[in-house]
């Protein structure tokens, strides 16, 4: 009688460079990924620069999951030896890096730990109107050097990875394209919507526009602010809603008293839960006016997810989300007069409004399916199958 001996139990550890202080798209990835790491024999180490709150901690704590905290600055020189102790205890396979610098000296601390590979998701917006120059052959070299541990770099839309090619920081070879993805899983819930509604203070009977976003020049909030003017001149049914937390905040506010929509527009600060506290649902149309170069757009995933047709601008990604008058509307940056006019438009027409976000919901399901596309990463990844043979989602 045979008495083999179990396989070792293999470790994936992710370092997300951010803190971990709401359910948003970061954290969704981060839970469905380790659960598919679970169904596949894995550990699962999540690493963040703050510690979760308890909420998040919850929603993240899987039998095969363990969750660190590493120095604020990754930058630093003291966060060298703390990786290097992080990577020590764990003895991971794999390493998957996002939101930390691109060019840092992790990948070669980890393959000095005998990582086998590494993998950099390449997450990084651009300034407005932001075009490659070219890159300095010198520059090109000292890259090369430095990311020549890493097995490959994922961008997240196809615009960062024509931005990432043309820099010439690494070998066309090891890039390749994974959209940010979304839970497409749950339908939209009316009564959850109303109930947001009711606590934020904003009429049941009002037609919602919403932007969730990082209270910061960059999103475009004082763009919006400026078509909820001109839009409410001719629409009184309309009610604006922002949500997220940032700087730029008390200035917003004050903007929207100033020019005389106090009543009409709701500031909800960070929302720790935006699909289980029904954000999304208590929205008619979701707005992402931004003004730099958006390397993706979680936000309008998560929307187009469930079924809210998407008024957003034509930078960055977002054309590869938004398909002008399929899934949604695009205008120009800046151009808040043609936001005014498309709110009007959506306001006005729910059928319109209707296909769209069906239209939208299927596109998410389609290209921004959380799932599917945590699947073809640890495809890449070489995961391999789960324990019935299956590579296939849940």
């Amino acid at each position: 009688m045979s008495t083999g001996t179990a396989a070792p139990v293999r470790t994936l550890v992710s370092i997300f460079g951010l803190e971990p202080l709401r359910i948003g798209g970061v954290e969704a990835f981060a839970r469905e990924f380790s659960a598919q790491l679970a169904e596949r024999g894995w550990n699962s180490v999540l690493c963040f620069l703050g510690e979760p709150t308890p909420l998040v901690r919850e929603y993240l704590q899987l039998p095969n999951v363990t969750i660190e905290v590493l120095p604020a600055d990754l930058k630093a020189a003291t966060a060298i030896p703390a990786v290097s102790a992080l990577l020590a205890r764990h003895r991971p396979e794999v390493l998957l890096l996002q939101f930390t610098p691109f060019l840092s000296a992790i990948p070669w601390i980890a393959r000095m730990r005998g990582v086998d590979r590494v993998y950099f998701v390449d997450q990084g917006s651009h300034p407005a109107g932001w075009t490659d120059r070219g890159t300095p052959l010198w520059k090109q070299w000292v890259a090369r050097v430095l990311t020549s541990p890493l097995t490959s770099v994922l961008s997240i839309s196809d615009y960062n990875l024509r931005v990432l090619r043309a820099r010439g920081f690494l070998p066309v070879s090891k890039t390749l394209r994974l959209y940010n993805a979304a839970q497409v899983s749950r339908p939209h819930d009316p009564a959850l919507g109303n109930a947001f509604r009711r606590r934020h203070g904003i009429p049941l009977d009002r037609t919602v526009v919403a932007q969730v976003s990082w209270m910061i020049p960059e999103k475009g909030i004082p763009d919006l602010l400026e078509a909820a003017r001109i839009s409410l001149e001719q629409d009184q049914t309309l009610h604006f809603m922002f949500g997220g937390e940032g700087p730029c905040r008390a200035e917003y506010e004050a903007k929207a008293v100033s020019l005389g929509l106090a009543d009409r527009v709701t500031f909800t600060g960070l929302v720790r839960d935006p699909h289980g506290e029904g954000l999304f649902d208590a929205a008619d149309i979701v707005c992402q006016m931004s003004r730099w170069e958006e390397a993706f757009g979680y936000v309008i995933a998560e929307a187009m997810a469930v079924d809210r047709p998407v008024i957003a601008t034509r930078v960055g990604a977002i054309p590869e989300l938004v398909i002008h008058e399929q899934t949604g509307v695009l205008v120009e940056r800046g151009d808040y007069a043609a936001a005014a006019a498309a709110i009007l438009r959506l306001s006005a027409d729910e059928t319109l409004r209707r296909r769209l976000g069906q239209a939208g919901r299927k596109r998410a399901e389609q290209e921004f399916n959380v799932r599917t596309n945590v699947a073809t990463a640890l495809g890449l990844f070489g995961v391999g199958p789960r324990r019935d043979g299956s590579t296939e989602p849940r």
